[in-house]
């Protein structure tokens, strides 16, 4: 297949594009910034990068960019500006709704104006699309949340509804995605690794997560089987309390992980942003397990030791 990528040239991208180029398709890669460029074998004709920002409309004229969509079999879109990481001040709200929404919008249009459209978009949305809970469980059947991100997940994923009549259309809601190299774990493993480590906040609140290689392996699924179609929650089949993850991971490293990170000064460093890792959800992924996915990882204890031996 020949597939056009968005939002793939960092944490996830380091190990999804490797996978497809294995599986022998045609990839043209996107990314506002420089990226990175992906080796392997017998690879320099499978790969196409463009730098451009998606997110700005008059970028989709581009030459480049208008022949690579057209070309394209399939599209995934994950696109979006960290949610974490940074405060969430007036100016980085606006870059976390605008990387997600315009780059989406300007997608769909530009699909709209094909007379042969890509048979198949996998479209990156979150499971800030439910909210937060202490103890309510939520499936793809959930309604959504009322807070900034569940309000961003439900607009980005209306927007990328509009392709669904002449295209496949696949949304992923994903959870908490674990590897050494990026995202919340590899924010955590140097604190843990020097004796530091601890539950974030009182350490109730659940974590749903996901391995990295079974995200992976969901898109490419979604990617090459017809019958996989609409709102999937890219999550393990068991959440844990952050107590649970911070004991797991301190085991594995086989380091100490009682030394709590206070709920104020978290907010103090992240503001809003705090909140995606105080206050969490159950999330459950019936439509996964209905599909017959096989997990690699569904159990955390073996999800971390592969991540620390690999």
């Amino acid at each position: 297949m020949h597939l056009l990528l968005l939002g793939c040239s960092g944490f996830i991208g380091s190990e999804l594009v490797p996978k497809l180029i294995k599986s022998g398709h045609q990839l043209t890669i996107v990314s506002r910034k420089k990226g990175k460029r992906f080796i392997s074998d017998n690879s320099s004709n499978q790969i196409i990068y463009l730098k451009t920002n998606p997110a700005i409309s008059s970028n989709w004229e581009q030459i480049e960019l208008i022949e690579a969509i057209k070309k394209a079999d399939g599209i995934i879109n994950l696109v979006g500006e960290p949610i974490s990481g940074k405060r969430w001040t007036k100016k980085q709200r606006q870059e976390i709704e605008n990387s997600r929404i315009n780059t989406t919008k300007n997608l769909i249009q530009s699909i709209s104006t094909l007379k042969a459209k890509p048979k198949v978009l996998i479209q990156g949305s979150a499971i800030g699309f439910y909210g937060t809970s202490p103890d309510e469980i939520f499936s793809e059947k959930s309604p959504s949340g009322k807070d900034f991100l569940a309000n961003l997940c439900n607009k980005w994923e209306q927007i990328a509804l509009n392709a669904s009549q002449k295209t496949r259309l696949v949304i992923l809601r994903t959870g908490i995605v674990l590897e050494k190299d990026g995202g919340a774990l590899g924010k955590m493993l140097p604190v843990f690794q020097a004796g530091f480590g601890g539950p974030i906040g009182n350490g109730m609140q659940w974590m749903s997560w996901i391995h990295r290689t079974d995200l992976c392996q969901i898109i490419e699924n979604a990617l090459t089987n017809k019958a996989w179609e609409g709102i999937y929650n890219g999550v393990s089949p068991k959440p844990v309390r952050m107590k649970e993850f911070s004991k797991a991971l301190g085991k594995v490293l086989n380091r100490p992980s009682l030394i709590p990170l206070p709920a104020p000064l978290l907010q103090l460093l992240l503001g809003d942003g705090a909140k995606v890792v105080l206050e969490g959800q159950i999330v459950i992924s019936n439509r996964l397990e209905k599909n017959g996915f096989h997990f690699q990882y569904p159990e955390l204890n073996k999800a971390l030791e592969t991540i620390k031996n690999h």
